[in-house]
């Protein structure tokens, strides 16, 4: 008997987009001989919306649907709650959810609490480490011990949260006094890249602040590392066995791997098997794992370095990476002899293996 699997995507995120992408490539790689999917998209204004098709995703019709589809928190019902055009309500039972959410709202734990009420099985991480994770703060101050027993560093850093802002010339004195131009601001809360600057001198750098507190009241302006940009993809199979992919290179077309540089840019390219020193790509693939156990990341993650002269440098650490054409979470795995039917099957498996008490 077939099981019906919820794919949410949009979101009220600066990622709607790419999430909309995401989603196509997920739905089009699951076995549909064991699973009926629903999508329940959620618009940049936070309307859930029950699209008809994966075409209505592509082209854009779904934002013009007329049926309502809400996720229940109700434990018991674990239900959509439906209502059609002339306002009839019903309930579609839900099975099994995966996400294809990306950023504020679909990475930082709050979509995740409501799947913890409903009590419907859910791929990637919990609550605790999509938050944690989310915040680059946090995942600094989280993941600083684990990287240093091992030897791994991570990028310094300066913050300004809330208030600070109102002080600009504090800010910059404590990060001229710290460090030589140039250097980049970054929203604490805020993914692909989004409401990143790199600033060159003083003017820049008040500019970059500003414009960061646009996206999230915590900034942290960091060092410029100089090395090549890699990633590793993380998993946690159904056991609670932690396996690292590969090392991918990001080969940016632009200064730095911005939102445009990722997604806008076909100059921009990615190498699932870049030639480096074995160590360091042994290093960054234990690293990798670290982090992610670090933040009791669970299912799966994306974790992201430098490699320099020295060797790698940590920088972020990505709970539900794009699963778009060209994102590096599946082409590592794929390149690992992983396809993408079965990564998304093994993904879904881990769903139900969230709870030891098995409350689903």
């Amino acid at each position: 008997m077939k099981q019906t699997l919820l794919a949410v995507f949009g979101g009220r995120s600066t990622e709607h987009e790419i999430s909309c992408k995401s989603v196509v490539n997920i739905v089009r790689n699951i076995d549909t001989e064991k699973y009926d999917v629903l999508l329940a998209g959620i618009t940049k204004e936070g309307e859930w919306l029950l699209a008809d098709s994966l075409k209505s995703v592509e082209d854009g019709s779904w934002y013009d649907s007329k049926v309502h589809a809400i996720l229940l928190p109700d434990g018991k019902l674990q239900s959509l709650l439906v209502t059609d055009e002339e306002g009839r309500m019903s309930f579609r039972k839900v099975d099994v959810i995966f996400p294809a959410l990306h950023g504020k709202n679909g990475e930082d734990g709050t979509i995740q609490g409501l799947f913890e009420l409903s009590r419907i099985p859910y791929v990637g991480c919990g609550v605790l480490a999509s938050a944690v994770s989310m915040d680059k703060l946090y995942t600094k101050i989280i993941a600083e011990a684990p990287l240093r027993s091992i030897g791994v560093r991570q990028a310094d850093y300066v913050s300004v949260i809330g208030k600070q802002l109102e002080d600009m010339a504090d800010n910059v004195a404590r990060v001229e006094a710290k460090f030589f131009y140039p250097v980049f601001i970054k929203p604490s809360n805020a993914g692909s890249s989004c409401g990143v600057t790199k600033a060159h001198n003083r003017q820049e750098l008040i500019d970059g602040i500003q414009k960061a507190f646009t996206v999230d009241q915590k900034v942290l302006i960091e060092e410029t590392i100089v090395g090549r940009e890699v990633e590793c993809a993380v998993f946690r199979d159904k056991d609670g066995n932690v396996k690292a992919s590969g090392v991918g290179e990001i080969l940016a077309a632009a200064d730095f791997y911005d939102y445009d540089a990722k997604y806008n840019n076909p100059q921009s390219e990615t190498d699932t098997n870049p030639e480096m020193d074995e160590k360091d790509r042994e290093l960054i693939r234990k690293a990798a794992v670290a982090v992610f156990e670090a933040v009791d990341g669970y299912s799966l993650a994306r974790v992201d370095f430098f490699l320099t002269k020295e060797g790698p440098v940590f920088n972020e650490l990505n709970t539900l990476p794009g699963f778009t054409a060209i994102s590096m979470y599946p082409m590592l795995w794929e390149a690992q002899g992983v396809s993408k039917k079965e990564l998304i099957q093994a993904l879904i498996d881990t769903a139900y293996t969230r709870h030891p008490e098995n409350t689903y």
